[in-house]
């Protein structure tokens, strides 16, 4: 039988704008009222909003008229007057709120707006998400009313002249609503902590007194949390303290090279959940039991379009080409890997949000993370994706039965041609070069370009165990500890001139 039937009200069916059959309708009207909303902002303004909403062509015509931003482009042209006080830029009003973002790449912060507006929505589709389910079947009800154990980042924002900003967890935390309070956990005062350490220490110290039902976080944070538990109170598994945890929301990276050491903390199966929450808005969620993906939300907050993700549209280093093919909800097709734009309540419009995409089941409008558009590896034309990745270590990991919960990979030259650097993290005993053989001959099979590659250009495989710690500190050092930070799964740039320095302990 389901989790519980729920009848709702058809006016309150309708206030939470439930899904309906036809997501392209529900993405016209989602942009009209984006439009309509800001049509008197600078940005509505310069790019005649008003001329957009009485075309009978409305989707085609924002996509002639609205160029294609990136978090650069955006910030400098417009998003830095906000900072400066200037209200009605891309939204209207003054933007009181940033979730600081530094994504897995960049190592300077990112200011992102964060609107009333924005947040509302995303209140919207967190109840909807809830409201799923009552499509799970034979699991514990008993859980439902259990503590959430949200860990994200600190509540205590930063205050600056006439805006705070913070982690986009720690923003959300501070406005839980008040009928959430009682299953909050670990409550306001430790989520205002922001030493990482200290409030890790925190949580551990009341768990006992916590009846947890839910845990909701980060794969690796929420991991060395239960880790810490279980250590700390000497039980076999995280069921002794928490016998009624019977979910994890997890999102921001895939779980599937932390679930096998993830599981050896568990004292019984548990129900896993997967969400799409971005500083820029929540995007999709997963909406029913063994789906393969997410379901975008369509018909909130966010208007969304897809660009392939190929060389006609990106060049070598993952950045968008001038003018590139772009499709609305109803013109994609399953399979395809597609660069998302989103357009939000916040006065993002038409922004590269730097995550690609596949539909597993257009139909349902139901889309996996793929990648980043900069995370990627193509040295030679091999076109190494983190999905291909994320699913190699998947399979060694349970071949070899060792847990993998952390990895990275460079691509360097190597004796005129090249080759590929993998770092892998596990405390468990393993032979580098069974596992360096294993993952190179599974790639083969699941990336035909990458098989071609391997005959030619792409000459040496290297790979180096490390113990998670390594990591971990590695995170300390740049400041990415704890909340929303993840380890970036391929290095470029800053954070490889970073890493390699680390590797020799010259950064400190």
């Amino acid at each position: 039988m389901a989790l519980f039937d729920i009848q709702l009200p058809l006016s309150i069916a309708r206030a939470l704008r439930l899904p309906q059959n036809d997501p392209r309708r529900q993405q016209l009207r989602v942009l009209k009222k984006l439009l309509r909303k800001a049509k008197f902002t600078e940005f509505g303004q310069k790019y005649r909003f008003d001329e957009i909403l009485m075309s009978r062509h409305i989707g085609k015509k924002f996509q002639e008229l609205v160029p294609i931003y990136n978090y650069n482009t955006i910030y400098e042209e417009w998003w830095h007057k906000t900072l400066e006080g200037v209200p009605d830029v891309c939204w209207p009003g003054k933007i009181k709120y940033y979730a600081l973002s530094s994504g897995t790449s960049e190592s300077s912060s990112k200011y992102i707006p964060i609107t009333n507006d924005l947040l509302a929505g995303n209140r919207v589709v967190m109840i909807k998400h809830i409201l799923t389910l009552r499509n799970y079947q034979d699991i514990p009800v008993r859980s439902i009313g259990k503590g959430w154990l949200m860990i994200g980042g600190s509540t205590a924002l930063q205050k600056n002249a006439g805006y705070y900003a913070g982690d986009l967890s720690g923003i959300t935390a501070k406005k839980v609503p008040f009928w959430f309070q009682p299953f909050y956990k670990p409550g306001r005062k430790i989520a205002r902590e922001k030493d990482w350490n200290k409030k890790l220490e925190d949580i551990v110290e009341k768990a006992p007194e916590w009846d947890i039902g839910f845990i909701v976080g980060v794969p690796a944070w929420i991991q060395m949390c239960i880790e810490k538990i279980i250590e700390r109170y000497e039980v076999e598994n995280i069921h002794d303290i928490w016998p009624h945890l019977a979910f994890f929301v997890h999102g921001g990276v895939s779980f599937e090279p932390y679930k096998k050491g993830f599981e050896k903390l568990l004292g019984k199966p548990i129900t896993y959940i997967e969400t799409y929450l971005a500083s820029e808005g929540f995007i999709a969620y997963q909406d029913r039991q063994y789906a393969k993906g997410m379901k975008l939300v369509t018909n909130e907050h966010i208007f969304l379009e897809f660009v392939p993700f190929d060389y006609k549209n990106f060049d070598d280093n993952g950045d968008i080409v001038p003018n590139p093919e772009t499709l609305m909800i109803h013109e994609v097709e399953e399979g395809k890997d597609y660069a998302l734009l989103i357009s939000t309540s916040a006065g993002a419009w038409r922004y590269l949000i730097g995550d690609t995409v596949r539909f597993t089941d257009k139909k349902r409008c139901e889309i996996i993370i793929t990648g980043r558009t900069k995370h990627f590896l193509s040295l030679v034309g091999e076109h190494l994706s983190v999905d291909n990745m994320n699913k190699a270590i998947q399979t060694v990991s349970e071949d070899l039965n060792i847990s993998i919960p952390e990895y990275t990979v460079v691509g360097k030259p190597y004796n005129n041609f090249f080759a590929h650097h993998w770092y892998i993290a596990t405390d468990d005993k393993v032979n580098a070069e069974e596992l360096r053989l294993r993952i190179d001959a599974k790639l083969k099979e699941i990336n035909d370009d990458y098989a071609v590659e391997r005959k030619s250009a792409l000459k040496e495989i290297f790979l180096d165990v490390l113990h998670e710690e390594r990591f971990m500190e590695f995170m300390r050092l740049k400041g990415k500890i704890g909340g929303q930070h993840k380890f970036p799964r391929v290095l470029k740039g800053r954070m490889l001139e970073d890493w390699n320095k680390f590797l020799k302990g010259e950064l400190v």
